[in-house]
C-alpha cells in the first residue's frame, strides 16, 4: 500500500502530504541502513520507530540502551551502541557509519546551564565528525545526511523571508546569549558553505520545523521557506518532522526534490 498521494504546487514550492486515508500504511522500499545521532531525544525516537515500522535498518548511539529500551523494544532491525558521541573513539564511530546509507543528526543540548555551556558547539562537531568520517571510507554511493534544525535559523543563501525588526533583534540576543542557538547556525552553515554541492561523498538537507509539539502523524505541508512569524504562528508534530524525514530517506523523488535545500514541515491550518 503506498501513501495518499502529495499534492506539490511548484509555484510556491510547497508539498502537502495528507493522511486523512483510513487505510494509512508507512510507505516501505528495499531495506536501507540508517544513523539515527539522538534516537532517545523526542524526535530521534520517533525517527527510529517509523523507521523500524517501515522496515529499515536503523543504527544509534546512545548514552544508554536501558534508558532506549524503555521507549523502544529491542528489535532485530536496531543496532545499539553504548557510547558518548563526543568521547567515542573514531575507529568505534566510524565502525558505527561503515555502510550506512543516511545519517541523521536529530541532536539537541539539554536545557540546562551545563547542558548548554559545557559544549556549546556539540551539534555541529559531531556534525563534521560524521561528515569527516564519511570523507575517509570514501563510500559507493553518495550518502544521505539529515540535519533537524529549526526555522529560527536562516538559509545561508539569503533568500529567507525578512523578519520583523522585533524577531531580529530577538534573534541576535539569542545568538549572543544562548550557545545552542549559535550551534544551529554553525551546523546550517557547515553543510551550506563548507560541505557546498559538490562533495563527491555527501548530500544533505536541512529540516526546520517550526514550533515542535507532541502528537501522532497527521496531513502537513513541507514549505520551501519560513512561512511563519518566531513566536506562536504555528506548530509541527514531532512525529511529522520524523516522517518527512524517513520519507528524504526512503523516496527518492522526495529526496532529489529536497536535495541541498532547507524545508520548513509545518502542520496544515497553522500556516
Amino acid at each position: 500500500p503506498q501513501f495518499p498521494a502529495a499534492k506539490t504546487d511548484i509555484r510556491s514550492r510547497r508539498t502537502k502530504t495528507l493522511h486523512s486515508c483510513p487505510n494509512f500504511r508507512p510507505l516501505r522500499s528495499m531495506p536501507s541502513t540508517t544513523l539515527v545521532l539522538g534516537g532517545t531525544g523526542a524526535t530521534g525516537m520517533r525517527l527510529v520507530e517509523q523507521l523500524i515500522d517501515a522496515n529499515q535498518n536503523v543504527r544509534t548511539i546512545v548514552r544508554s540502551k536501558e534508558r532506549l529500551h524503555q521507549m523502544i523494544p529491542a528489535n532485530d532491525l536496531l543496532t545499539v551502541t553504548e557510547a558518548s558521541l563526543v568521547d567515542m573513539e573514531d575507529a568505534d564511530f566510524e565502525r558505527c557509519m561503515k555502510d550506512c546509507d543516511a545519517v541523521v543528526s536529530c541532536l539537541g543540548h539539554n536545557l540546562t546551564f551545563k547542558g548548554m555551556y559545557r559544549d556549546p558547539l556539540f551539534v555541529s562537531g559531531v556534525l563534521k565528525r560524521a561528515c569527516e568520517t564519511i570523507g575517509k571510507i570514501q563510500p559507493s554511493k553518495p550518502t544521505k545526511v539529515i540535519l533537524m534544525g529549526s526555522d529560527g535559523v536562516a538559509n545561508p543563501d539569503g533568500k529567507d523571508p525578512q523578519r520583523k525588526s522585533s524577531e531580529r533583534c530577538i534573534i541576535s540576543v539569542v545568538r549572543a546569549l544562548v550557545p545552542p542557538h549559535r550551534d544551529n547556525e554553525a551546523a546550517v552553515s557547515y553543510l551550506s558553505d563548507d560541505i557546498g554541492t559538490d562533495d563527491k561523498n555527501i548530500q544533505w538537507v536541512v529540516v526546520r520545523p517550526t514550533d515542535l509539539i507532541q502528537g501522532d502523524v497527521s496531513s502537513y505541508t513541507t514549505n520551501e521557506r519560513p512561512e511563519c512569524g518566531l513566536f506562536g504562528d504555528g506548530v509541527t508534530t514531532r512525529a511529522n518532522v520524523a516522517h518527512f524525514m524517513k520519507d528524504l530517506i526512503m523516496d527518492e523523488s522526495k529526496w532529489k526534490e529536497w536535495l541541498y535545500k532547507m524545508p520548513c514541515p509545518i502542520n496544515d491550518g497553522e500556516n
